[in-house]
């Protein structure tokens, strides 16, 4: 039996006759569960000889009628998605980028039956042990590094960026080594000055799209650590300038 039939199978034992009435004219749940296996398998990126990296953050993009029938259902309906998701990573030996969430949005330019899967991959991120994540703390930080939309204030003399326990900044995606680069922060009193240092990876750290050992980072600098795109901020740009 297939990961689908299973799903559907799954499904059945699970949900009411209402579930199935509201679906009767709108998406069917096995549509996005086919869908779902397709982004995977489109998205999936060699990690290394064996194996091959996907995301693991599904958002699945609804009609505004569709959106309404599904709520009542989107918890078990999410969680039954999440089985099959488990279940084809496992069975096609794909890795997940980090933890597997799925959500249901509502898009107004959808027409009812009609939706869209959008996918991305997102590594948890443990920020620096005593690091202060609030907005004044983030706002008095010299340099400012943000990833998957978190923002980690950095101070003198910077950060070791990896997946392993020593590494301070610890990102936990299968591409990033345990102790993969260092951010080297400088301040005097007329500039910041923010280096990447690469501590010999296995996949290498690429600033702005070229692949280095060592960079100056500049505001709005890109560093890609494994699947994972760090983007670096300095708070006080206006007042001392570029990085």
């Amino acid at each position: 039996m297939g990961v689908l039939q299973r799903f559907e199978q799954r499904l059945e034992n699970v949900v009411t006759g209402a579930f199935a009435r509201a679906f009767r004219s709108a998406v069917q749940p096995v549509e996005i569960a086919a869908a779902l296996q397709r982004e995977i398998d489109n998205h999936a990126q060699v990690l290394s000889r064996g194996r091959m990296l996907v995301p693991n953050d599904f958002a699945v993009e609804l009609s505004a009628s569709d959106h309404d029938r599904l709520a009542p259902y989107g918890r078990t309906l999410e969680d039954e998605l999440g089985n099959l998701v488990r279940e084809h990573v496992a069975e096609q030996s794909y890795t997940l980028a980090g933890p597997l969430t799925i959500g249901f949005e509502q898009h107004d330019d959808l027409g009812t039956g009609r939706f869209r899967i959008r996918s991305q991959a997102n590594a948890v991120v443990t920020p620096v042990a005593g690091q202060r994540m609030t907005d004044t703390a983030v706002h008095r930080a010299p340099v400012v590094l943000e990833v998957n939309g978190v923002r980690h204030p950095l101070s003198p003399p910077g950060v070791v960026l990896g997946r392993g326990s020593e590494a301070e900044l610890r990102i936990n995606d299968p591409g990033v080594s345990r102790r993969h680069a260092q951010i080297r922060v400088e301040v005097t009193s007329r500039d910041v000055s923010v280096r990447v240092v690469d501590l010999g990876s296995t996949n290498g750290t690429v600033v702005d799209g070229q692949r280095v050992t060592e960079a100056e980072l500049r505001d709005g600098s890109q560093i890609l650590l494994g699947n994972t795109t760090l983007t670096v901020r300095n708070p006080h740009a206006a007042r001392s300038g570029s990085l």
